[in-house]
C-alpha cells in the first residue's frame, strides 16, 4: 500500500510530527508484520525519527543545524540561495524505515516520525509505503 500526504509548513525551518499519518496508513493496510517506509521527494526537506516528548529537542535541533549550516555564507554559489536547506536535508536524509509488528509501528517510548522542513513555508508531499512481510 502506498499513501501520499500533503502538508503545509509554516516556517523556514520546522519539524512536523507525522507519526499519526504513518500509523493511519499501517491501520488501513491491515499489515500485522512488515515495515513502513516514509519518504520525502524534496531536496530541501527530509524525514527523521527523534524524541517527541519535549519540544525543546526540535528547537535545539533546528538551532544547531542553523549554527552548522548558516543560511547565508559568503562562499555559497547556489543561485536560489538555499544551500543551507540542501545541506540540512542531505544530513537528515530523505526516508526512514520503521518495523511493523503486531499491527503497530515499532517505535521507542519517546520516538516520533518527523517531516523536516528547511526551505519553507511551502506545501509539501511525503509518502508512506507499507510492506507486508
Amino acid at each position: 500500500m502506498l499513501q501520499s500526504f500533503t502538508i503545509r509548513t509554516t516556517k523556514r525551518d520546522e519539524m512536523v510530527d507525522i507519526t499519526s499519518f504513518v500509523e493511519q496508513t499501517v491501520r488501513q493496510a491491515g499489515v500485522r508484520e512488515g515495515f513502513a517506509i516514509v519518504y520525502c521527494p524534496h531536496t530541501t526537506a527530509g524525514i527523521t525519527i527523534n524524541e517527541n516528548a519535549d519540544p525543546d529537542v526540535k528547537r535545539d535541533m533546528i538551532r544547531r543545524f542553523d549554527e552548522t549550516y548558516p543560511w547565508e555564507h559568503p562562499l555559497d554559489r547556489h543561485m536560489e540561495g538555499n544551500t543551507a536547506a540542501h545541506m540540512k536535508a542531505s544530513t537528515v536524509g530523505a526516508s526512514q524505515h520503521v518495523i511493523i509488528t503486531h499491527g503497530k509501528l515499532l517505535l521507542g517510548t519517546w520516538q516520533g516520525i518527523y517531516f523536516c522542513e528547511y526551505d519553507g513555508p511551502r506545501q509539501r508531499t511525503f509518502y508512506v509505503k507499507v510492506v507486508e512481510r
